[in-house]
């Protein structure tokens, strides 16, 4: 990408039976003055080279999916220009090709001729395409009685046997169960191993960083940052937290208002830069301005991959009733952690049972970092020396062992 802008115009009509629609009109009245625009994306360059892999991050409405539309030929820049080199394949809508009345083999060559595969090419990877999406059980069933996540499971079976030279992906993780994801996760790590080139969208931080080794942030269609994809993380966790005014709220409605998240050493003193071994404690304050049923809090801890290793919820451990007043609380956390770049955050919600709803969730509202020694485990973030129990099982008989009991 070399300087491209994008700009709609809000209220636009862009499909096909819409814009014939608002062409009929014109001929009968008199025409409407165009709506305000919108700049989704502000002068983007950037280059990504054959075979590599490039991640891109950034809050909705950042312009990420703006910028693998145009990649993939879906919509044209408003300035600056765009080039691919090779057949560029798109996983963005997934599923925008099924036909819902036609069964699950049906929309497999359907959807598949859409996605630029010939015939021969969908049959010679029929079988794998239903393998990995797992409904072969409900192949010869129209699609329209497919459960969502059987849906997206089969849409995204299609689109991930395709060969291209280019693969722009957005999002795809969200589809289906635990399982599924890893399955996707692995499909995008073959292709970028077999040599293709990856761009990939996610809000799934850890997943982006295992994939891509170098990442660009985007921020209200603008570059923030580029650069390795710990770093970009990183920075893009604790964003906006050094901009807040000294004294103001981490968070306020009208419900529930954060005066302030932080993390605290044993002895009680508040510090970015920690030991290992040292214990910590997430102390958080806040105010409940009206009573809301069912009214749960958790405080967390996230790596600098967007992993989330702990997460505690209040109601898990204490009978206290949110009601409106202002509160202090606090979670000890024992030397578990290892090394490295991490953020405590805090969410709000309702629980009844094991039903949750999010009110509101912060989970980089104060960054830290533990020092020392990774122990030669860098990888692995923590650290629990948990207790083995071993038993050899073919160990020969002691040689003494028949003497045991004899004079």
């Amino acid at each position: 990408m070399d300087h491209v802008s994008k700009r709609y115009v809000l209220g636009q009509r862009l499909n096909a039976r819409e814009a014939l629609h608002a062409a009929a009109r014109r001929l009968i009245s008199r025409p409407s003055s165009p709506g305000p625009d919108i700049w989704a994306l502000r002068d983007v360059s950037f280059s990504i080279s054959d075979g590599q892999a490039l991640g891109i991050v950034g809050r909705n409405g950042a312009g990420k999916s703006t910028v693998l539309k145009i990649l993939a030929g879906i919509t044209t820049p408003t300035a600056g220009v765009s080039r691919t080199r090779g057949r560029v394949a798109g996983l963005l809508e997934v599923g925008t090709g099924f036909h819902p009345e036609l069964t699950g083999r049906e929309n497999i060559y359907f959807n598949g001729a859409i996605l630029g595969m010939s015939r021969s090419d969908i049959t010679r990877r029929f079988n794998q395409i239903v393998e990995f999406s797992g409904v072969e059980r409900f192949l010869d069933t129209p699609v329209k009685r497919y459960s969502s996540g059987m849906y997206l499971r089969l849409a995204f079976a299609v689109a991930a046997h395709l060969e291209p030279d280019v693969l722009v992906v957005d999002e795809i993780l969200a589809v289906g169960d635990a399982e599924f994801q890893r399955k996707c996760l692995g499909r995008m790590q073959e292709a970028e191993q077999e040599g293709r080139t990856l761009i990939f969208v996610s809000h799934d931080l850890e997943a982006l960083s295992k994939i891509c080794p170098q990442s660009i942030w985007l921020e209200s269609g603008s570059i923030r940052d580029a650069g390795a994809t710990e770093a970009i993380v990183r920075d893009y966790l604790t964003s906006g937290l050094s901009s807040r005014e000294s004294g103001a709220p981490v968070y306020k409605s009208s419900a529930v208002t954060v005066h302030d998240i932080r993390v605290l050493s044993a002895d009680s003193q508040e510090a970015s830069a920690l030991m290992r071994g040292d214990r910590l404690r997430i102390e958080t304050v806040f105010d409940v301005a009206e009573d809301i049923p069912g009214l749960d809090l958790a405080l967390m801890v996230t790596s600098s991959r967007g992993v989330r290793v702990i997460d505690e919820v209040l109601s898990d451990r204490s009978s206290m009733r949110l009601s409106p007043g202002s509160y202090r609380i606090s979670l000890a956390l024992p030397p578990l952690l290892n090394v490295g770049d991490y953020t405590a955050g805090v969410w709000f919600g309702t629980r009844f049972g094991t039903s949750y709803e999010d009110l509101f969730d912060l989970p980089a509202a104060a960054p830290f970092t533990l020092h020392g020694s990774d122990l030669e485990r860098p990888e692995r973030v923590l650290v629990l020396n948990l207790p083995f129990a071993a038993e050899r099982l073919d160990a020969a008989p002691s040689p003494h062992r028949d003497n045991v009991g004899r004079p």
